[in-house]
């Protein structure tokens, strides 16, 4: 179990943050704020002094102006201290001026503005810059060219070896080949009785159009490949 130790820094906060409640209350009483609203006097003249100093940082961190927090910062010090001292004696507090209830009666408005004001004061977004860099793409990255390296030649290379010539071997007798050489003959074999009865198609297509059967008709009716429809028109020219 962890032991408990007070801190003297907080200590000292509590006994200060006290005696300056209690004297902000006795001047709020004093000037006519009696009740529950001599009790809000202190809480609102120490909140709006935190939440300036609170807001200082926060600008200083951005780097942003916080001239109007700390303007708000020293009016709650002023007012917090005035009271301080004005309990000491400087003041009857049976008989208090009518300049310090003017004062006590505005406070609540002077501080809701300029809580206002603090909650409204933020810092300033970054503006991106106008030239962004552009992004390099991979192929971008690829592409640049590698440094170069140098090499170190000697002063004085070595000769190149000679290397002698090796004869040329004797040329080869080579047989000379025609420069057309006859074609295979590659005409598939007709049976006869095919060829009369391509015979018979033929005439009767020259009687019908008065023209010779073309090849292409002759494969069509024969239903034979081309090669042998060439061979079958070959033989009835």
């Amino acid at each position: 179990m962890r032991s408990i130790r007070l801190d003297a820094v907080l200590v000292q906060a509590v006994i200060a943050g006290a005696l300056s409640f209690a004297h902000l209350h006795d001047i709020a009483a004093a000037a006519g704020q009696d009740g529950w609203k001599a009790w809000a006097y202190p809480i609102s003249v120490d909140l709006l002094l935190v939440a300036a100093w609170r807001r200082i940082r926060t600008l200083k961190a951005a780097e942003a102006p916080a001239a109007v927090a700390w303007c708000w910062f020293t009016i709650a010090l002023v007012a917090s201290l005035g009271a301080n001292v004005a309990t000491a004696g400087l003041l009857d507090l049976q008989d208090v001026p009518s300049w310090l209830r003017i004062l006590v009666a505005g406070w609540p408005a002077l501080a809701f503005f300029g809580g206002t004001l603090l909650a409204h004061t933020t810092p300033p977004e970054a503006e991106p810059s106008a030239d962004p860099a552009p992004a390099r793409t991979p192929v971008e990255e690829i592409a640049e060219p590698a440094p170069a390296v140098s090499v170190e030649r000697p002063e004085h290379p070595d000769p190149a070896p000679q290397i002698e010539p090796t004869p040329a071997p004797a040329p080869k007798s080579v047989e000379v080949q025609p420069a057309n050489p006859p074609a295979p003959s590659t005409a598939p074999p007709v049976p006869p009785a095919l060829v009369e009865h391509a015979r018979k198609l033929a005439d009767s297509h020259r009687a019908q159009t008065g023209e010779p059967i073309g090849t292409d008709t002759l494969r069509a009716r024969l239903g034979v490949p081309s090669p042998l429809a060439d061979a079958i028109a070959a033989q009835l020219t």
